[in-house]
């Protein structure tokens, strides 16, 4: 077992860096968390972890932080994540994802920060010809959102080789659920995620869901996703450091799914039975660059680390995600 090195989580008052946080002091690791708080909580972070409310890009901020709490280690989760948006407003998003992950990297380089995790998706893989996405599947996003992330993929790359540093790419398929335990979870106000869509609707939150697109090559015609629990998620995320540590001349780059699909009317199926109750869904056109399929292979993952999914179950996902759900009410006093 490595040494339990001080770990930086940029976006750790988000959805899925402060899973990470919880995985970390789970495990006995020391953290610290940076985050602007314009998509964060503050209430995510836990009591004890030291919270600096601040930019990724404050290079001097980044410096203090690096050297007060002797920082050997970044998992970087901050940024911008919606892909409509980023068709609407690509320079936001070449700005948060790619720009100021540049001054970030910059940053630990120049504070001889050894190990970097970072947050990349399956949207670096645009629309794959072929489901299940092998990691060495083309690269070819179709928005800037994906395409922004994979920018940021390839100066780890060449920093790698540059400088004593070594990382890891994780690129997610679709995140859902949250901490088995109700400490945190998805709670970002009109998020987009179908799961937190149907579960806010299952709880009288929305009037409806709608379903984008019933003509896919698909069995029942929507389409179909690889959703994986945030907790299986971020613990991949704690193993990949452990082998960063252990191997620092390797990087890897590998995909975080757990290589089966489910369709939007099954996931919508799924939280109707777990809450004994009919969603309203509401059948529409598709949208713009919505493959048919997009599921990961993860033969890579499970090779290279000891990684083995505790929550890989559709209708345990849509549970944590309403327990959670219900819980937020009682945060927000609703």
């Amino acid at each position: 077992m490595p040494q339990k090195l001080p770990v930086l989580v940029t976006g750790g008052a988000g959805y899925i860096g402060s899973h990470a946080v919880l995985a970390l002091t789970d495990a006995g690791w020391p953290v610290t968390v940076i985050d602007n708080l314009t998509t964060g909580f503050r209430f995510a972070v836990p009591d004890g972890v030291p919270l600096y409310e601040g930019d990724i890009a404050d290079t001097d901020l980044l410096a203090r932080i690096f050297a007060d709490q002797g920082i050997a280690a970044v998992m970087h989760f901050a940024g911008s994540i919606i892909v409509p948006e980023s068709v609407e407003n690509p320079l936001k998003y070449y700005s948060n994802n790619t720009a100021k992950s540049r001054a970030l990297i910059e940053a630990a380089v120049t504070a001889g920060v050894p190990h970097f995790i970072f947050s990349s998706t399956a949207a670096t893989y645009g629309v794959p010809e072929v489901s299940p996405v092998h990691e060495d599947s083309p690269k070819a996003p179709i928005n800037p959102y994906g395409m922004s992330k994979l920018m940021t993929e390839i100066m780890l790359g060449d920093v790698a080789k540059a400088h004593p540093i070594n990382f890891c790419a994780l690129r997610y398929f679709n995140v859902a659920g949250a901490d088995p335990l109700a400490r945190t979870g998805q709670s970002t106000a009109g998020a987009t995620h179908l799961i937190k869509v149907a579960v806010e609707a299952a709880l009288g939150k929305r009037a409806k869901v709608d379903v984008f697109g019933t003509d896919f090559d698909t069995p029942d015609g929507t389409g179909v996703r690889d959703y994986i629990h945030v907790s299986d998620l971020v613990n991949a995320h704690v193993l990949a450091l452990e082998a960063l540590i252990e191997q620092p001349q390797r990087s890897l780059t590998m995909n975080c799914g757990y290589g089966q699909g489910y369709s939007v009317l099954e996931v919508l199926d799924a939280v109707d039975r777990v809450t004994n109750q009919k969603i309203n869904r509401v059948l529409g056109p598709r949208r713009a660059g919505d493959p048919d399929s997009l599921i990961s292979d993860n033969a890579r993952i499970k090779a290279t680390l000891p990684w083995v999914p505790k929550y890989a179950n559709l209708d345990t996902i849509v549970q944590h995600a309403l327990a959670w759900e219900r819980r937020l009410d009682e945060i927000r006093g609703g």
